[in-house]
């Protein structure tokens, strides 16, 4: 038999050839998974979507012989190209579906468990992070402002206070007038610039005191300061001997303390003094290092002198004096003086405390010591006669209180007992 053909038209013929190619392009094309597609009811397992109708006439086929392939269905699958596979849908929206179905019920276990209304904010004291950076502002602020004042306190520091300890040798106190005296023969207008006997002492340690609670504090101080002391002399006495003379830049002379073994244990007690006063929240010290020693003259006594030409201590007034031995002091005691409050009517400092430290030879108390035991027991019994006062005070107006209530009751007898009478 003969190949009947169809012959159609060119254009036709053109266009059927280029759908046939782009389809079996999409055919060999590697298949892309498309994305999931939102749960939708889908066509039952098993059916087939059937694809639409081309917009564009297709080529007749040509009859049909022995020698023609089997005809084609006229429907095809077409997955890789973008089809949509109906299965693959299903399984997406099952799975959808268990998971949703999964959540409910862990939710639903969770919410019969006994820890379900359990506040764990209030448990475990979960603040807002706001609440807790305004905290750490509140005490950032506070810290600043407390090293502000501190630093301020720093930059105004003025000692007015300090612990002296008191020369009381009668050989020391005798050799520095005979210095002052040979020094005021020289030079009459430096009579104003001399320390008075009985202010001589060493300077141990300087402070501040602003109010009577400081002082307070600094007395406290001192109290402690005691056993320290006694644990670094060890029972022994200290022992400051004095010889020579010597400047700060010849603008105070001083008599020099004598070197020796007594130097460590003063260092340390001063040291230790500092370190004491500090710790209770005083101001304490100076930036120069400590150097004992005991002044007679300075001309900031006599401001006027600078104006009449003094301007500093000439080296000659005391050079006889510069290598003289003016003897050795027991040191006994450590007093908290003033330097701003009147003075004693010794010359010595206002002495707000003491401690002693050792015992003098003889065992005999020194005119100061007396001074203060005296003054002592006068306070007391001041303290006793006004406590005392108050007391009887209270009582008369108890007792006053007490008759005239019964007063009051005397009298309202009696007219009770009239009225009976009537």
């Amino acid at each position: 038999m003969q190949r009947l053909q169809v012959l159609l038209p060119r254009g036709l013929r053109l266009r059927g050839l280029r759908a046939s190619v782009s389809l079996a392009a999409a055919v060999r094309a590697p298949a892309v998974r498309p994305r999931a597609p939102p749960a939708v009811p889908g066509p039952r397992p098993g059916l087939r979507l059937r694809q639409p109708p081309c917009s564009r006439p297709l080529r007749k086929p040509a009859a049909a012989g022995p020698d023609a392939p089997p005809s084609r269905p006229s429907t095809m699958e077409r997955p890789g190209a973008g089809g949509i596979n109906s299965s693959e849908n299903e399984n997406v929206s099952r799975k959808k579906e268990m998971s949703e179905e999964f959540e409910a019920s862990t939710v639903d276990s969770l919410i019969n468990m006994p820890f379900a209304t359990i506040n764990i904010k209030d448990d475990y004291e979960i603040t807002d992070v706001p609440q807790i950076k305004l905290k750490r502002n509140i005490e950032n602020e506070q810290i600043k402002n407390d090293q502000i004042k501190k630093k301020k306190r720093q930059k105004d520091y003025q000692p007015n206070y300090f612990l002296s300890i008191p020369i009381t040798n009668k050989e020391i106190i005798g050799g520095i007038k005979v210095l002052q005296n040979a020094i005021i023969q020289q030079d009459k207008r430096l009579a104003k610039a001399m320390v008075s006997d009985g202010s001589f002492h060493i300077t141990l340690l300087v402070m501040q005191l602003l109010n009577e609670d400081e002082v307070n504090i600094g007395i406290d101080a001192l109290l402690e300061l005691k056993p320290f002391i006694e644990e670094i002399l060890q029972g022994k006495h200290l022992t400051l001997p004095f010889q020579g003379i010597d400047t700060f830049g010849n603008q105070v002379g001083f008599v020099k303390l004598a070197e020796g073994d007594h130097i460590i244990p003063l260092l340390e007690i001063a040291e230790t003094a500092k370190k004491t006063f500090q710790e209770k929240g005083i101001l304490a010290g100076e930036s120069r290092s400590f150097k004992p020693h005991l002044t007679f003259m300075k001309l900031s006594k006599a401001p006027w002198l600078r104006k009449n030409g003094v301007k500093k201590i000439d080296p000659e007034l005391y050079e006889k004096f510069i290598s003289q031995k003016f003897g050795e002091e027991l040191c006994s005691r450590i007093d908290l003086c003033s330097m701003l409050k009147k003075k004693q009517s010794d010359g010595y400092y206002h002495c707000e405390s003491s401690i002693v430290i050792g015992e003098k030879d003889g065992g005999e108390p020194d005119d100061a010591e007396l001074v203060r035991l005296s003054k002592r027991l006068v306070e007391n019994a001041v303290l006793k006669a006004v406590q005392q006062y108050l007391e009887e005070t209270q009582n008369k107006k108890q007792l006053g209180e007490g008759s005239s209530v019964k007063i009051e009751e005397a009298e309202r007898n009696g007219s009770d007992s009239d009225n009976n009478r009537k």
